[in-house]
């Protein structure tokens, strides 16, 4: 059985995580494209079982009915949760009208982590993650409040996702005034979305921040299983409310031919296109984890086959070669909202 016990720490840390992590973004059928809770809980099983120990959620991930899966699981598994580094976001408003409901703020901060305990029924989080940065908060605020939480014990390490590297340097030099652990950025990273090479990676290997990266395979479209020319696969993310605007930048025909050319490729590395994907994420400067996401648990044991591979120069060059037209490397599209949700 292929596994995912080969650990490694998250940045300078001591957390160490296993190089695939477990997005739970499909958990509920709320998604438009995702999984049932009892399909969930199989993912859930078929991943640990693999080795896997990381478990990434968020507060507005199915508006709270991811966290009240996963919670539900470990619930019924005494003494399973310990063991898992559990994950999970804020930056969502999830009350309509309520100016305070979202955003980096204090009191927004403070309460969502208590809703996510409650729904994860859990005492804390290993890794709390602010999911965007906040513009209309003072850094200072957010900081402090994240200092706030690891010294309760309800958090023990803190990460961001999608902050720019100025961002990100702001921060972890406020962190070490406050003597937090500011461990990790969960950024979109891809063959295909490389934004954060330039600027994002380089800041983070001196700040020993590692990533844990999300999309590694673009939203479905490094599978191949989108064709130029054609109708998306109904059932697929391209054709879900929740899901058809993340995918969209990607299906366009250059795009689609382009990745249709890797198959040669991933033919003689022995992998599927996806797992080309991944295996080309993993083995990235500063790539700590891919986050994979599933709504089955067989795309878990797809996924895994990629870890510990090892892709040559010549191969990474020629994945460039076909690439590099439609590959997006713009540090300045690491956006966050300007507005407060």
């Amino acid at each position: 059985m292929t596994s995912l016990d080969s650990y490694i720490t998250l940045g300078r840390s001591g957390l160490r995580v296993s190089p695939l992590t477990l997005g739970t973004m499909t958990f509920g059928e709320d998604s438009g494209w995702g999984a049932s809770p009892e399909t969930s809980e199989a993912i859930l099983a078929e991943y640990l079982d693999r080795g896997g120990n990381v478990v990434d959620t968020a507060n507005i991930y199915t508006n709270g009915h991811s966290e009240k899966i996963v919670g539900d699981f470990f619930a019924a598994r005494p003494g399973l949760r310990e063991r898992v580094v559990l994950s999970t976001k804020f930056f969502a408003n999830l009350y309509p009208g309520d100016p305070n409901g979202g955003g980096g703020g204090r009191k927004a901060l403070i309460a969502q982590l208590e809703e996510s305990l409650r729904r994860l029924q859990t005492d804390y989080v290993d890794l709390y993650q602010a999911h965007r940065y906040d513009y209309s908060t003072p850094l200072e605020e957010t900081m402090q409040a994240f200092a706030d939480v690891v010294r309760s014990g309800k958090a023990l390490y803190i990460g961001v996702s999608e902050w720019t590297a100025s961002e990100i340097r702001a921060g972890w030099e406020m962190a070490q005034d406050l003597k937090i652990p500011f461990v990790s950025n969960q950024p979109q990273y891809s063959m295909l979305w490389r934004v954060i090479e330039a600027e994002v990676v380089p800041a983070s290997i001196e700040l020993g921040l590692g990533q844990v990266v999300f999309s590694p395979i673009a939203q479905g479209v490094l599978t191949g299983k989108y064709q130029p020319g054609g109708a998306p696969p109904e059932g697929s993310r391209a054709t879900a409310a929740g899901g058809a605007d993340f995918i969209q930048r990607w299906l366009r025909d250059d795009v689609l031919s382009a990745v249709a050319r890797l198959a040669p490729l991933a033919e003689q590395a022995g992998l599927s296109l996806g797992q080309l994907a991944v295996a080309w994420v993993l083995q990235n400067d500063n790539v700590s984890a891919a986050i994979v996401g599933a709504s089955r648990p067989e795309q878990i044991r797809d996924n895994v086959k990629a870890s510990g591979v090892r892709l040559d120069g010549d191969l990474m060059k020629a994945i460039d070669d076909i690439l590099d037209p439609v590959t997006e490397r713009d540090p300045a599209k690491t956006v966050s909202p300007a507005r407060r949700p």
